[in-house]
């Protein structure tokens, strides 16, 4: 399926790993992620940072009047060169969403297959120069920190709560206090650290490095009502007034017991089968939509080219820039690309998308009975590329 070993390390089981350490405490997987060895140097990420349509930030540390308490500095993309000149001594740049920018990296994913691919974030660079950091911090999402250049000190603390308190006044989230370091090591690279979210941690370059940054998260209530409502929205049942008992009550007053008679009828809509299908659409919506814009490729690969490239040996791979996903229910299989479902396909489609949505690397011989029209959507969507093995 992927020639891809998990990233964990012998004694752990995928098992183990979800029922012992994921939410609840860190992980070093040594060697976790060789493939990320000499896959990148400083200058690529530092050229790629100075792109148009980049994501990314640099951060410098001034000195200020308490030597332990440098004052912060954030510069969003678009970055030009003359921003990289008279910097401090110690700085960052932060470049997100690198997947869109090279599909092999966003292959490495694969390493995390025993992790829902729809929980997927994005993958974030950070490059430092020596005493390079982005402070103290804590993250409320789950975080494979994979070393893929040089060295990077990291230090865990403690888990921090929404009561944590940040230092005042700087654009970014940093604190003083870690409480306990539980974890103090040098990671080189091909190294993994994983972060569950919530976790005081705290990097630190040992020399020019670069530091890749696998990111889980799920969606949060707010996206998932929004949702609701916008698919709701196509149910006409749903705009019909509710009949609700009247007891005799002052002209005045909306009664506790209207309110909970308004609850009781939303609960049981959103309990019935009808409410199981605004839910699973809703959820299925938010998880797939990208976090970024989407970049216009230069060129296009036409459905003849793809096809002459598979029978030269490539495979038609998942672009991890892009995201899609399916469910199952008694209807049947459902996909869902960037937010959007996808109607309208044959059994025979549905099987190839489900196989690359599930990270298969598909052969000429596994296409044949696709469509050259649907093919060739795919590529212009950018949910598959092809892909020639190493």
């Amino acid at each position: 399926m992927n020639a891809i070993p998990l990233c964990l390390p012998d004694s752990i089981t995928p098992e183990q790993f979800l029922n012992e350490y994921w939410q609840k405490k860190p992980l070093l997987i040594k060697q976790g992620l060789t493939q990320l060895i000499d896959m990148f140097e400083p200058e690529d990420m530092l050229g790629l940072a100075l792109e148009e349509d980049a994501s990314a930030r640099l951060l410098s540390q001034a000195s200020s009047k308490q030597a332990d308490q440098p004052q912060w500095h954030v510069k969003k993309s678009p970055l030009n060169e003359t921003d990289f000149e008279n910097l401090p001594e110690h700085w960052t740049v932060l470049v997100q969403n690198l997947e869109q920018w090279s599909p092999e990296l966003g292959q490495l994913w694969q390493a995390f297959d025993f992790i829902p691919q729809w929980q997927r974030d994005d993958i974030m660079v950070s490059y430092a120069p020596e005493g390079g950091s982005v402070g103290k911090h804590y993250d409320d999402y789950d975080v494979f920190l994979a070393q893929g250049y040089g060295s990077r000190r990291w230090q865990l603390g403690k888990f921090c709560d929404k009561d944590s308190e940040f230092i005042a006044d700087e654009p970014i989230r940093v604190f003083d206090d870690m409480g306990e370091i539980v974890f103090d090591e040098v990671l080189e690279a091909g190294d993994v650290l994983y972060v569950p979210p919530k976790l005081s941690h705290f990097g630190v370059a040992q020399d020019d490095c670069l530091t890749f940054s696998f990111g889980c998260r799920r969606p949060n209530l707010m996206q998932i009502i929004d949702s609701m409502a916008d698919v709701a929205t196509n149910d006409s049942d749903l705009f019909i007034p509710m009949l609700l008992p009247q007891p005799l009550q002052a002209s005045g007053e909306l009664q506790a017991d209207s309110i909970d008679a308004i609850k009781t009828q939303l609960l049981q809509m959103l309990q019935s089968e009808r409410g199981d299908q605004i839910i699973r659409q809703a959820v299925s919506e938010v998880v797939s939509k990208r976090q970024y814009d989407a970049l216009v490729p230069e060129e296009t690969v036409s459905t003849d080219e793809l096809m002459q490239a598979l029978s030269d040996g490539a495979t038609l791979q998942a672009d991890y820039s892009n995201r899609l996903l399916y469910n199952q229910s008694a209807d049947g299989i459902t996909l869902y690309a960037n937010g959007q479902r996808i109607d309208g396909l044959d059994d025979t489609t549905t099987k190839v998308l489900v196989r690359l949505a599930n990270g298969e690397h598909l052969t000429h011989q596994d296409i044949t009975n696709v469509d050259s029209d649907d093919l060739s959507e795919w590529l212009e969507n950018g949910w598959a590329w092809a892909g020639y093995p190493d």
